[in-house]
């Protein structure tokens, strides 16, 4: 069994959903993913993440997607210290965009949140800052309830990822 999954299986539920709440911000999945413990393997928590997911509200995404830096922002509202320093991790390809595209990012971000009242969401993990801000124009064009589904999804796939550099540190 990998080591920190071990811990955690035996970590006090207070520490155990900080952890949870590191990979993901919304407060519902990381309560459901503590009181599937103990969890086996690894196989086993990342198709419990999944499955949690897939039972959350737009509610439980609002919560998660406030939980994330703006992209091309260092630290979002609600971002705990784990989860802003994986958040600048995955958009590491920010620090070295040019002037002309983050000021772009800073628009698009205005933009779509008051087009659809939250946080542009997506997985930059591997982006870089040109390719997350084709994307940004693109979802523009989506219709609310679209982009809220769109969002939920690339904040199932940030969750997968945040679980596992979770389980490596």
């Amino acid at each position: 069994m990998n080591e920190v999954l071990r811990l955690w299986n035996g970590e006090s539920e207070e520490a155990a959903l900080r952890a949870m709440v590191a990979c993901c911000g919304a407060h519902r999945w990381a309560e459901a993913m503590v009181a599937l413990r103990p969890i086996e393997n690894i196989r086993d928590l990342s198709e419990a993440a999944d499955r949690v997911w897939s039972t959350m509200e737009a509610e439980d995404w609002l919560e998660a997607f406030g939980s994330h830096p703006r992209i091309g922002e260092r630290k979002g509202a609600h971002a705990g210290a784990g989860s802003a320093s994986w958040a600048q991790q995955e958009q590491a390809s920010t620090q070295s965009a040019a002037d002309a595209v983050l000021a772009e990012l800073a628009t698009g971000n205005a933009a779509y949140e008051e087009r659809f009242g939250f946080t542009y969401i997506v997985c930059a993990t591997g982006k870089s800052a040109e390719e997350m801000l084709a994307i940004l124009n693109r979802r523009l064009k989506n219709d609310r309830a679209a982009e809220l589904v769109e969002a939920a999804e690339q904040q199932r796939q940030i969750l997968q990822i945040r679980l596992g550099k979770w389980l490596v540190e």
